[in-house]
């Protein structure tokens, strides 16, 4: 009989502690409840912002079983750990030791991709900047390399018993009159260079137009291949590619046809070099891979000139640039007048009355000065202002950080577009220029989970024998990665077969 009771009084035990029991909660918004959550389960407690989940979970049942356990503690350590008040509740038990996993969500980020935070896209900055090829963004011819011994074997055979200028090129489609960069070349002893495709004398003082663009090398030596040794041909090399950033150019002197050579990637048609690739150099977090437009985003704040100028047929006086509104006895409206009167209008012209050259210094702005007339100082006054331009002082105010009203005031007028240089891409150029089976890594990173695992499932087939060895491992990585994000979006789509109506792969 005694040993039933014992065991009846056991199993009453255990009933008792199959429960988490809390009673009388009332810890921030819980008003007064009871509840009742099973031990050794999963239980996820649900309900609509505000109804008190996290001040149940958190502060109520998590507190209390944190408060228990430093109250185990000794004195000397709890002193410590300082501390804690029992949370507002009539009754807990059931309770042991608790652990609270941190509630953490990822940054919203918006230089963040999937790629980025599952690290796949690390393993293809890595792959591409190891086994990929690189083409020309100006011609698509296929990019080469060569050692300065491989670079004189090519002038011998292609240039044999010819006689050749060797040529550093230094100016490449840029304006100015580079006076002081021809007394440089000057003083380091070269007396000619080619201009424009003309050989021509360096004479003290000479220039060039300043307002066109113009291509200059250096003329390093002229000579007959073959009728010269090794000696003097490679250090001729070595001088074009010093002065040359890595690129030397050969000129047929009898047919002007040119020849490029570098130690660095370069296009043989054009002599447009590419530096050496780095992870870095496919990485829109990076200022060496990120396109410089829009640093990386794929998206720039342009300015909407419909919200500037919503109503072409209403006058600048009535107030149809929207920023500027109606007019006032200012500034900027006196600069207006100037550049009115030069263009033979008035404020009171309607908008699409006004020139497009005008219109376009309204907006743009002009380094050109225009003399104020109607002015506190009066029609005799000598007063001449630059204008900046409309468009100008909201970018200003757009960038302000002294002033967020005129901030705010300025974003009205500002709308977010596709980079205009990357076309989203978020690289520079010459990044999405290097590919692996005509595919760059922008290509890849915008492919579906599904698409993409395909697409690397027979990739050595297109691959050289010196990419499969370099690729090898890091194809591993890449693949052990996709399998996992494809099995993980496979059993949620399983799982939830609804699911696939609002995410997209």
């Amino acid at each position: 009989m005694s040993t039933t009771k014992k065991k009846n009084s056991k199993e009453e035990g255990q009933l008792e502690t199959e429960n988490i029991d809390v009673l009388g909660a009332r810890v921030h918004n819980l008003k007064d409840i009871d509840v009742s959550i099973p031990r050794n389960q999963l239980s996820v407690i649900t309900g609509l912002s505000g109804s008190g989940k996290s001040s149940l979970a958190f502060d109520t049942i998590y507190a209390e079983g944190q408060r228990r356990y430093i109250e185990t503690f000794s004195a000397y350590a709890r002193q410590f750990l300082g501390g804690m008040e029992r949370p507002d509740v009539d009754k807990i038990t059931g309770l042991s030791p608790v652990i609270a996993i941190e509630q953490k969500t990822t940054n919203k980020n918006p230089r963040s991709t999937v790629g980025t935070i599952t690290e796949l896209y690390d393993f293809l900055r890595l792959l591409y900047a190891r086994a990929s090829v690189a083409y020309s963004y100006e011609t698509g011819e296929k990019m080469v390399k060569y050692t300065d011994e491989q670079i004189i074997e090519l002038i011998y055979n292609k240039f044999n018993e010819k006689r050749i200028y060797i040529l550093a090129p230094i100016v490449k489609g840029r304006k100015g009159h580079y006076k002081e960069l021809f007394e440089q070349i000057r003083k380091k002893g070269f007396l000619y260079a080619r201009v424009d495709g003309e050989i021509v004398e360096l004479l003290h003082g000479f220039k060039v137009d300043r307002y066109k663009s113009h291509t200059i090398e250096i003329l390093i030596d002229k000579l007959v291949v073959d009728e010269v040794g090794d000696k003097r041909l490679k250090e001729s090399i070595q001088m074009a590619m010093k002065h040359g950033k890595g690129i030397t150019m050969i000129m047929d002197k009898d047919s002007d046809e040119v020849k490029y050579y570098s130690r660095l990637l370069m296009c043989p048609s054009t002599g447009l070099s590419y530096n050496t690739p780095a992870p870095h150099s496919f990485s829109f977090n990076s200022p060496h891979g990120a396109c410089p437009k829009c640093k990386g985003l794929g998206r720039i704040s342009a300015i909407d000139i419909e919200k500037i100028i919503p109503d072409n047929s209403v006058s600048i006086h009535a107030g149809g640039i929207i920023p500027l509104g109606k007019y006032k006895n200012s500034l900027i409206f006196w600069q207006i007048e100037a550049i009115a009167r030069k263009y033979d209008f008035d404020l009171k012209t309607p908008i699409k009355g006004i020139p497009d050259e005008a219109l376009s210094i309204i907006l743009d702005g002009s380094s050109e000065t225009f003399k104020l007339e109607n002015t506190p100082l009066g029609n005799s006054s000598n007063y001449f202002l630059s204008f900046d331009g409309v468009l100008k002082y909201i970018s200003n105010q757009e960038s302000s950080t002294t002033s967020k009203k005129a901030k705010k005031w300025a974003e009205q007028f500002i709308k977010n577009t596709l980079c205009p240089t990357c076309e989203g891409q978020r690289l520079k150029k010459e990044s999405l220029y290097f590919k692996i089976h005509d595919k760059n890594i922008t290509d890849l990173a915008q492919m579906d989970l599904s698409l993409l695992s395909e697409w690397f499932g027979d990739l050595e087939q297109h691959l050289n024998e010196k990419q499969q060895i370099i690729a090898k491992e890091i194809l591993k990585e890449i693949r052990s990665r996709l399998g996992f994000l494809t099995r993980r979006w496979l059993g949620i789509f399983i799982s939830k077969p609804k699911f696939n109506q609002f995410i997209r792969w």
